[in-house]
């Protein structure tokens, strides 16, 4: 799995007490919603987008909840696909877990919801991931410079 998040310089939003100023400026800056989304679904409006609904309305709105992929496409009136692309976003910052649901008799689906259902809980693994990664960006770094230090005392 690959782990994937942007990292901008940013003041905590805990001034705001509006949740749909504080869920997309936070979705916008971590790279689940790109700057500037333009959705292709009609709406000109994010808020009203298949991922800011996704994350916001099903996810966090219902956080004990293992949502089917196929649920989330009509409860969203989208496709699986769309619902997969979005999801592999969450997935790739580490915060959704797959569960498995009694769909029928006996049989199980996988389905996804919050790490924990609690979205506090689930950042401890965003920052243990951003943890390994800048560790070994600190490893690259001192390697390189050891390397370069090495070629150029060669030079002398």
């Amino acid at each position: 799995m690959a782990f994937e998040i942007s990292v901008v310089s940013n003041t905590p939003l805990t001034p705001l007490d509006d949740v749909d100023e504080v869920a997309l400026t936070f979705l916008t800056q971590i790279g689940y919603i790109p700057k500037g989304y333009d959705p292709k679904t009609g709406t000109t409006d994010v808020k009203k987008s298949v991922p800011y609904k996704l994350f916001t309305e099903c996810f966090m709105g219902h956080p004990e909840k293992g949502w089917l992929v196929e649920e989330l496409a009509v409860e969203l009136k989208t496709t699986k696909p769309t619902i997969y692309r979005h999801i592999n976003k969450l997935k790739d910052l580490d915060i959704l877990e797959e569960m498995h649901v009694e769909k029928e008799e006996g049989r199980t689906s996988k389905a996804y919801r919050i790490r924990y259902g609690n979205l506090s809980k689930a950042w401890n693994f965003v920052e243990a991931h951003l943890e390994v990664a800048t560790e070994n960006y600190r490893k690259t770094a001192d390697h390189l410079q050891n390397l370069v230090d090495k070629k150029r005392k060669k030079r002398k």
